[in-house]
């Protein structure tokens, strides 16, 4: 896939951990979330933890960088070289490494498995709609006669985007993930 210089990246990575090592990967995974922090062009790190109580040993660490060119260069440093080196002995096999695009970002579990295309959409639908009606009662009231109305819509779709991204989303994901990844029935009755 193409992607110009300032389209942002977000890459997703599953780490299998050796049982006996997940204290010392956990430990690991902190410093080094924290460290690469100020790697140029990153703009956020996430790690997902396995849910407790499922036996399961994956890990994911979600990052955003500003550029492919930022995604490149980190992968290419020596810092993360000198990660991939402390990490190899903790874990079970290589990484699964993707390019997250659109709403692939929001949905990602650990486990790789995306939801169904469908249930993505109905989830965003039902979050874009009461956020899009709540930002614009809030904010039509402050501008709407100050600005001209191209300007107006700008604002409500950043006001939009923004409580999404950092809100609405999260919220909604993580209250839906059951349905959103269900357990096959084999492993719900153990």
């Amino acid at each position: 896939m193409m992607s110009d210089s300032s389209t942002p990246v977000h890459m997703a990575v599953t780490r299998r951990v050796r049982r006996e090592c997940v204290a010392e990967f956990e430990a690991a995974l902190a410093d080094f979330a924290a460290a690469t922090m100020r790697a140029p062009g990153m703009r956020g790190v996430h790690c997902l933890y396995p849910p407790p109580g499922s036996g399961s040993n994956e890990y994911g660490i979600l990052r955003s960088f500003a550029s492919a060119e930022a995604s490149s260069a980190f992968y290419a440093s020596p810092e993360y070289q000198a990660w991939l080196d402390r990490i190899e002995p903790l874990t079970e096999d290589g990484a699964e490494c993707r390019r997250l695009d659109g709403l692939e970002v929001w949905f990602h579990n650990p486990g790789g498995r995306m939801p169904p295309r469908w249930k993505m959409a109905l989830l965003t639908w039902l979050a874009v709609w009461p956020v899009s009606m709540g930002v614009a009662a809030v904010v039509l009231p402050l501008i709407s006669l100050r600005l001209h109305p191209v300007l107006v819509s700008g604002v409500v779709s950043a006001g939009i985007v923004l409580v999404l991204t950092w809100i609405a989303m999260p919220l909604m994901v993580r209250a839906a993930h059951g349905w959103l990844h269900p357990q096959p029935l084999s492993t719900k009755h153990r």
